[in-house]
């Protein structure tokens, strides 16, 4: 699978579920397309964790100098 960006792995992966829920596909067609889905999944979670690793907080420690600390909801 080609280098994709998150955005369009996420489109791609909503056109999937819809796709799947109609009921619409053969048998063939939906194994297809669900295998399709795992994959972009695979690369949207790995596109996560990378920018998950990325984010972090720059925040003033009380002498007033910045520290780097990771970013938590």
């Amino acid at each position: 699978m080609e280098k994709l960006k998150f955005e369009d792995a996420m489109e791609r992966l909503e056109e999937i579920v819809e796709a799947l829920e109609t009921g619409d596909l053969s048998l063939e067609r939906s194994l297809e397309v669900f295998e399709e889905g795992v994959k972009l999944s695979n690369v949207c979670q790995q596109e996560l964790k990378k920018a998950d690793a990325r984010v972090q907080l720059l925040m003033k420690n009380l002498n007033g100098e910045f520290e780097v600390e990771d970013f938590e909801e």
